[in-house]
C-alpha cells in the first residue's frame, strides 16, 4: 500500500512511509512538531521487552549489517556511536484509518509519546522514517499474521517518565484507551502540552550526566544496574566499540563470584586485566588497563580510591598514588543475587562481545559456568589435542532419573521444540534439559518445572544459548530473535517462567 503525503520531510536520507525520499528539506517553522502517539503495545505482542531492546538499550548496527540496505549510511550518520533507537509499526489493514493518516502525515522532528497502561511513558524525537521490512523482522521477529514493524522511526532524545494519559486524550478527542496510532495536529499539541507535562524523568535522557557516586545512593538496583550496563560509553575503533569496559566489568562480576576483594590495588589489576585486553580486545587496539580502571566511573558502577584529579592518570600516577579500583557497593550488592548476575552476564556478552570467543574470555575471568544453561563448561577439545590432565575429586548435583523418564514419557519422545522424534533400533531417544542448571553457578531445582523434552539438536541450541524461549512459548533465535517454533506444551506440565526467565538472561535477553 502507498500511503500520499501533503508535505516534505526533513532530509536524512530515510525513504518515509509513503515511499518519499527526504533530500534534505528543512521543516517549514509554522508546520510546527506533531504529536505521534504511539501505543507500546501489551506482553501477549512483546511491547515491553520490543521497548526496552529497541528504543532504550537501542541495537547495535554492527548486528544488523546483513539487513540495513541502503539505510546502513543514514543510521550511521544518525547514530556514529553505532547504537540506534528504533521503533516501528506494521503496514495498516484498512485504506482509510488513524493509523493511515498517522504513517502519512508524521514528520521527522515530530515528538512520540509511547502510550501504555493508561499512562504516557516515555518520549522521543524522530530522527528519521523508513521503510525496511528485512531490518524490522531482524530486530522484532514477525506476529501471528506474518508481519512486522516495517514503518520504522530513528529516535533521538529518549526520556522515560509517567503521566496519566486520559486527560491528554480527551482534550484530543481521541477515544480511551489509545487502541492505534495516532498522529495529534502541532495547534492540538500547543493547546494541550501543559496537561502532558511531566514530572522528573525515571530514566535518564540520553547525554544526561550521570551519577559520578553510585556507591552513595540509597535507591540503587536492578534497573539502575541495567540501564547503566547497557549504556556503557565506550570509545569506537572503525565504527566497532571498544571491549575494553566489557571485559573489566566481567572480570569484575568473576571475582564476586571467587568472593574476593571488590576493591584491588592497580598493580593487580594491570596484571590480570591487561592480558584479557591483550587476547580479547578489537585486533590491533591497544592494551590500556588504565583506560576501564579510570573511565568505568563514568557508568555508574565503579569506583576509584586513592586519587583525585580530572585528567586520566598515567600507569605511573596510578603506582605512585597506590590507587585502588572495583565496583561500587550497590553495584556489587546486585550482582550478587544470582539472577542479576546472570543477567547481567548474558547483556555485556551479546551486547559489546558478540564475535568474542565467549567460552574461553568466561573461563578466563571464572565464569565459565555461565557459557552454557547446564553449568557445565563447555567441552574445548580431546584430551589428546590439550595439556596433560590430571584427576580431581568434586561432587556433582544428583538428579532424579525417574524425573527425566517422566518427561520424556509425558512428551512421548518427540522434542518440546521441533516435534521431532529420534527413532532407535527398538523405541525412541529424546534428552531430559534443564532450563535452569542443576549445581553450581545456576543452583536449579531437579524438579519437572524446570525440565524439557528435547531433540539432541535442540537440547545442544537451548544449552549453548542458540535458542531462548519468551514469555509467549515461542522459540526464538537468539541470534536474530526470529521465531523458529512455538513451544509443545502438555497439560501437566508447569514450566517455571522464573527458571525461562533466567535462561533468556544466560542468553542476553533480559
Amino acid at each position: 500500500m502507498k500511503l500520499e503525503r501533503d508535505v516534505e520531510t526533513v532530509g536524512t536520507g530515510f525513504d518515509d512511509a509513503s515511499g518519499h525520499n527526504n533530500r534534505g528539506v528543512h521543516l517549514p517553522e509554522q508546520l510546527g512538531i506533531q504529536w505521534v502517539l504511539q501505543p507500546r503495545g501489551t506482553s501477549r505482542v512483546r511491547g515491553p521487552q520490543h521497548f526496552r531492546h529497541s528504543v532504550r538499550e537501542g541495537v547495535r548496527l554492527s548486528d544488523y549489517e546483513h539487513v540495513l540496505g541502503a539505510d546502513e549510511e543514514a543510521l550511521r550518520h544518525l547514530f556514529p556511536g553505532g547504537v540506534a533507537r528504533l521503533w516501528g509499526s506494521t503496514p495498516p489493514v484498512r485504506q482509510k484509518s488513524d493509523k493511515v493518516t498517522a504513517l502519512a502525515g508524521r514528520r521527522v522532528d515530530d515528538e512520540v509519546l509511547f502510550y501504555a497502561g493508561k499512562k504516557f511513558v516515555a518520549k522521543a524525537r524522530i530522527l528519521g522514517l523508513f521503510r525496511n521490512r528485512a531490518l524490522a523482522e531482524a530486530v522484532w521477529g514477525l506476529d501471528d499474521d506474518r508481519k512486522t514493524w516495517e514503518h520504522i522511526m530513528a529516535l533521538g532524545d529518549v526520556s522515560e517518565f509517567e503521566v496519566p494519559a486520559e486527560p491528554v486524550l480527551r482534550a484530543l478527542r481521541i477515544p480511551v484507551p489509545l487502541r492505534s496510532l495516532t498522529l495529534a495536529s502541532a495547534e492540538d499539541r500547543r493547546r494541550c502540552l501543559d496537561q502532558a507535562e511531566h514530572p522528573k524523568p525515571l530514566v535518564p535522557s540520553q547525554g544526561a550526566p550521570r551519577d559520578q557516586t553510585a556507591e552513595h545512593r540509597p535507591t540503587f538496583g536492578r534497573d539502575d544496574l541495567f540501564r547503566s550496563l547497557s549504556r556503557l560509553r565506550t570509545h569506537t575503533k572503525e565504527r566497532r566499540p571498544s571491549r575494553h569496559k566489557p571485559i573489566t566489568l566481567l572480570w569484575a562480576i568473576g571475582r564476586l563470584v571467587a568472593e574476593q576483594d571488590r576493591m584491588v590495588g592497580w598493580d593487580e589489576f594491570s596484571s590480570e586485566v591487561g592480558p584479557l585486553l591483550r587476547d580479547f580486545g578489537l585486533p590491533g587496539s591497544r592494551v590500556t588497563p588504565e583506560y576501564p580502571f579510570w573511565h568505568l566511573r563514568s557508568s555508574g558502577l565503579w569506583s576509584v580510591e586513592g586519587l583525585k584529579q580530572s585528567s586520566s592518570p598515567t600507569p605511573s600516577q596510578l603506582t605512585a598514588a597506590q590507587a585502588s579500583a572495583g565496583l561500587t557497593k550497590d553495584a556489587a550488592r546486585v550482582l550478587r543475587r544470582a539472577l542479576a548476575r546472570a543477567d547481567a552476564i548474558g547483556l555485556l556478552c551479546s551486547r559489546y562481545l558478540g564475535d568474542v570467543d565467549r567460552d574461553e574470555l568466561l573461563e578466563r575471568v571464572g565464569l565459565a559456568g555461565y557459557a552454557t544453561a547446564s553449568g557445565e563448561a563447555p567441552d574445548r577439545g580431546s584430551a589428546e589435542a590439550g595439556p596433560d590432565r590430571r584427576s580431581v575429586t568434586s561432587t556433582q548435583p544428583v538428579r532424579d532419573p525417574k524425573l527425566v523418564e517422566r518427561i520424556k514419557v509425558m512428551y512421548r519422545h518427540e522434542c518440546q521444540v521441533c516435534g521431532s522424534r529420534v527413532e532407535t533400533r527398538y523405541s525412541h531417544y529424546s534428552e531430559a534439559a534443564h532450563i535452569r542448571g542443576v549445581g553450581k553457578p545456576h543452583e536449579g531445582p531437579d524438579e519437572l518445572s524446570n525440565l524439557l523434552s528435547l531433540c539432541p539438536n535442540h537440547h545442544v541450541e537451548f544449552d549453548r544459548l542458540a535458542i531462548y524461549i519468551d514469555e509467549d512459548w515461542a522459540v526464538r533465535r537468539n541470534s536474530t530473535g526470529a521465531v523458529d517454533y512455538q513451544l509443545k506444551l502438555h497439560a501437566d506440565h508447569v514450566i517455571s517462567q522464573e527458571h525461562l526467565r533466567y535462561h533468556r538472561g544466560l542468553c542476553g535477553r533480559i
